[in-house]
């Protein structure tokens, strides 16, 4: 006799890809906090290795903050170097017109502001299994994606 397994259709796997927000990024070059700096580090390590991505607004986001805000402002040639080194192997371009309308959709549904509707709407879009992220709800979970921040 065939097993409930058996003849259950497979569930569809989930995507193994995730989703890097900017603040990652940040913390991964941030000296004052080491232990998130740590786990940052190792989360950028992992998306450059196993798939993990960031979308253009990501890139943009990191690039501004790393030239005018950041603790330790870099020099232009060595924002060059971080965006070849890291940013560029792990950004993913998407099609904006789709991207802002599904951010639009996300930000009406679950109240988020515009551009945290943008970072989900682009690691739903590119099939992401796991948003990390400080700047949500930690574990919750929006169409399928689930939000983890790091450092709890």
């Amino acid at each position: 006799m065939p097993s409930r397994d058996d003849v259950l259709p497979a569930k569809k796997q989930m995507s193994d890809k995730f989703f890097l927000d900017t603040n990652i990024l940040i913390y991964s070059l941030d000296k004052r906090v080491p232990a998130k700096q740590d786990v940052a580090l190792k989360l950028v390590k992992r998306a450059k290795a196993e798939g993990g991505c960031i979308s253009m607004q990501v890139a943009q986001e990191c690039i501004s903050l790393l030239t005018t805000k950041f603790q330790y402002l870099m020099a232009i040639k060595d924002v060059r170097h971080y965006l070849e080194m890291v940013l560029a192997p792990i950004a993913e371009p998407l099609e904006m017109m789709p991207l802002y309308r599904n951010a639009l959709s996300l930000q009406e549904r679950w109240k988020f502001r515009f551009y945290d509707a943008l970072i989900v709407a682009a690691a739903l879009t590119l099939e992401c299994s796991q948003l990390y992220s400080e700047d949500f709800q930690h574990g919750q979970r929006i169409e399928g994606l689930t939000v983890v921040n790091p450092f709890i």
